[in-house]
């Protein structure tokens, strides 16, 4: 089966699977980042609501915040970024995802756009 992942217009990610959410920075995003060497990741049991930022992604060029796809609460954070921020760049989809969240309302995710559509979106921005 198919993974369903959607992009926001700021460069995320949301792998989903049920109600829970992955999510992360796209690779495209962690190219024009350059050399991540931190990243500050919400705290278990935080809220959030769809847009608002949620994680800070630090790099040599500049930091970035990292907002959250769709509604929920953080179930689970990828503790390996506090060792090793470069997964995010090296594996942004498989090892270097920020955080995961129940998704409080799934019907957000209508919003979101698929590969194709964010596809477009880079090249509209470029």
């Amino acid at each position: 089966m198919e993974r369903l992942i959607k992009y926001t217009e700021t460069y995320e990610y949301i792998i989903v699977d049920g109600n829970v959410g992955t999510v992360g920075i796209s690779g495209e995003a962690s190219d024009k980042l350059g050399e991540i060497y931190l990243v500050e990741l919400p705290e278990i049991g935080k809220s959030f609501a769809k847009g608002q930022e949620a994680a800070v992604i630090e790099s040599v060029k500049s930091a970035a915040d990292v907002y959250c796809p769709v509604g929920g609460n953080v179930i689970e954070i990828n503790s390996a970024l506090e060792t090793k921020p470069e997964l995010v760049s090296n594996s942004p989809l498989e090892d270097g995802w920020l955080f995961k969240i129940e998704i409080a309302d799934t019907s957000e995710l209508a919003e979101l756009m698929d590969r194709e559509e964010f596809k477009k979106h880079l090249n509209e921005e470029s």
